[in-house]
């Protein structure tokens, strides 16, 4: 069966890459459309993947941690005195903006966590120590943001918010979304040059006593304590993704242009397949005509499909590779989980096998006798 249609798709050339182009380009643009959306969505919940092993206390109104809320210092300690709790860490968050050496200027999300633990933030050290923070004026950025921010390099001074500092070392794909670019520092410094009072934080990162459930602390802080809500870090990383895609037409989009390649690939391969059934169309009827069934024609058909969507999904696959390493270069860093695989590959040869669906009704309608007609 394979041999046969292999001959088959060697027959017309030009038809078999017209078929597998199209199946080429269709899982191009499904995987680079789903790979940035990826990227986006793990920007949006940042903050909170790089900090889970904690409850999150927030505003009891936060249902997005990139848009926080502050708190009064003295949640942090009604929080700290009950009696699940060992201890609450305090975060700042604060939007400042940034003018580099060579008149470059930016915005930044300033990170503040609590020396000597740091817990918060930063977050994929690359050049830097958490340390590195505690001298006067010192801010880790990130790696891939250095273009950004005025070819800055570790060492180099620069200004937030009129207030001179200096870059203290880098981080490596530590990213934001619709934030600004990310800087950390102490939790002072972050006030400091914020211009946050040191009555207010972001939010909390809980740590339970030993032994003690999470559930029973968040259950302790949201029943005993006004105005904050406690969250599981799994259940505010989702509800953050959550409250921003259905604000905004990103899901709509991304999702809009992935159902166009799919329709793309269905038609592009439904008409090269039936116009490549059609030129061969005294061959199939000669086939069924020396006893081939249709079940026969049909198992055929399919196989050349299947074939084409073996070799696409292949080309094509590493064709999105190439565009995910690209992008890497500039800080646009995605991964595609396992069942991304195997779902991108099942849409593939729901391209393919769909595509042939024309093709296999006119051969099946096909009567033998017709191909010894003139």
């Amino acid at each position: 069966m394979f041999s046969i249609a292999l001959r088959f798709i060697r027959y017309d050339v030009a038809k078999s890459f017209g078929a597998l182009a199209g199946i080429i380009i269709s899982v191009f643009l499904i995987g680079q459309q789903a790979g940035v959306f990826i990227f986006l969505t793990d920007a949006m919940r940042s903050i909170v993947d790089n900090n889970k092993g904690y409850i999150w206390v927030t505003d009891e109104t936060t249902t997005n941690a990139n848009q926080l809320s502050p708190l009064d210092v003295r949640k942090g300690y009604e929080i700290s005195s009950l009696p699940g709790v060992e201890r609450a860490y305090p975060v700042v968050v604060a939007a400042v903006g940034a003018k580099f050496a060579n008149g470059t200027t930016g915005g930044l999300s300033l990170i503040g966590s609590e020396a000597p633990a740091f817990v918060g933030g930063p977050w994929r050290l690359y050049t830097a120590k958490n340390e590195d923070m505690i001298p006067d004026g010192a801010l880790i950025t990130d790696y891939y943001d250095s273009k950004a921010q005025g070819n800055l390099k570790p060492g180099d001074y620069f200004e937030v918010n009129g207030k001179k500092v200096y870059n203290a070392g880098l981080t490596r794909g530590a990213r934001s979304f619709g934030g600004g670019l990310l800087g950390f520092t102490t939790i002072e410094r972050a006030r400091y040059l914020g211009n946050v009072p040191t009555t207010q934080v972001s939010f909390y990162l809980v740590k339970p006593k030993k032994g003690v459930a999470e559930a029973a602390v968040i259950q302790q802080i949201n029943q005993s304590i006004n105005g904050v809500r406690a969250w599981n870090a799994d259940e505010l990383s989702q509800t953050t993704v959550k409250t921003v895609l259905s604000t905004n037409g990103i899901a709509a989009s991304f999702g809009s242009l992935i159902g166009f390649a799919i329709i793309s690939g269905l038609v592009i391969i439904g008409l090269t397949l039936y116009s490549a059934a059609i030129d061969r169309i005294k061959d199939y009827g000669t086939l069924k005509a020396i006893g081939a069934t249709n079940g026969y024609v049909t198992r055929l058909i399919l196989t050349q499909a299947f074939l084409f969507a073996i070799v696409g999904f292949t080309i094509g696959r590493l064709l999105v590779e190439g565009f995910r390493l690209g992008i890497a270069k500039s800080g646009t860093l995605f991964y595609f989980p396992n069942w991304f695989e195997y779902a991108l590959f099942a849409i593939t040869l729901i391209i393919s096998l769909g595509g042939c669906v024309f093709a296999i009704r006119r051969i099946n309608s096909l009567e033998p006798a017709t191909v010894f007609r003139g």
